[in-house]
């Protein structure tokens, strides 16, 4: 598994060294971009010198550090968090949950969820609820994770008509998230969720299946019937709060016209 630098041993230098090696950035065209030099860079990383906060946070917006990140920037550097995190459930974002219930509940009767920085559920419409019904229990209880939901074999992946195409997708949007954030829990659910077995298919099957050319569909068993769906997702502009920022909002919109039908029907 790999490890980073971590703020309770280090300062804000290996840190800071650690996400520009990361972004594949080299010192001197950090420089350019923070209107800085490649020797002040160099100081910083090597704890020669203390950046500032506003340096801090010029830097880490350079090399798109996400906030939470920020924050232990801050943190390592000797400043205070710039950037709240406010419990979802807090009267403060009242309006935010509102609004986010009601953008989903628009999608219905398409699925439509809202999830956290771990995949967590944080809010799910009428149409995610239909598409899980009969899932096994254990997997519904709180916290719902949607990569569980997904690619367990107990959850949805037996449904799933072209699974492997899709567990490939979720796993590179999983792998593309660590890289952003480095973060050691989304890296051991990524290590949970790619070690669940993989229920028995034809894999030639899935190549035969009609694949529209902008997007790769999620294919699903429901009731019978194969229902197909491109998966859109879609986060806040600007955040100025942690919880914000780690939110995205994933809706499923039909790929044909019998999957509309279908839901339709279902949800009028």
């Amino acid at each position: 598994m790999t490890t980073y630098p971590s703020t309770t041993d280090q300062g804000v230098g290996p840190l800071l060294r650690a996400w520009r090696e990361q972004r594949r950035v080299s010192q001197l065209e950090l420089a350019l971009r923070a209107d800085s030099s490649a020797r002040h860079i160099s100081f910083i990383e090597t704890g020669r010198s203390r950046p500032s906060e506003e340096m801090v946070l010029r830097l880490a917006e350079h090399l798109d550090v996400p906030m939470r990140e920020r924050n232990a920037l801050l943190l390592a550097a000797g400043y205070a968090p710039r950037y709240p995190e406010t419990p979802l459930d807090d009267p403060a974002l009242g309006a935010l949950r509102e609004g986010i219930e009601r953008l989903i509940g628009g999608y219905e009767p398409y699925p439509a969820l809202v999830v956290d920085a771990l995949y967590d559920v944080v809010a799910a419409n009428r149409g995610i609820m239909t598409l899980i019904d009969g899932v096994c229990e254990t997997l519904l209880e709180p916290p719902l994770n949607a990569m569980r939901l997904a690619l367990h074999p107990r959850g949805l992946a037996p449904r799933i008509r072209n699974l492997r195409a899709w567990r490939g997708h979720l796993l590179e949007q999983m792998e593309r998230q660590i890289a952003l954030h480095r973060s050691e829990p989304l890296r051991a659910l990524y290590e949970e969720v790619a070690a669940y077995p993989v229920p028995g298919g034809d894999p030639a099957e899935e190549l035969s299946e009609p694949v529209p050319y902008f997007a790769l569909p999620l294919r699903i068993e429901h009731e019978g019937r194969t229902l197909s769906f491109i998966s859109s997702i879609s986060t806040f502009n600007t955040p100025m709060d942690v919880t914000v920022a780690e939110l995205a909002i994933e809706t499923l919109l039909p790929a044909d016209p019998a999957t509309v039908k279908y839901l339709q029907s279902l949800l009028p």
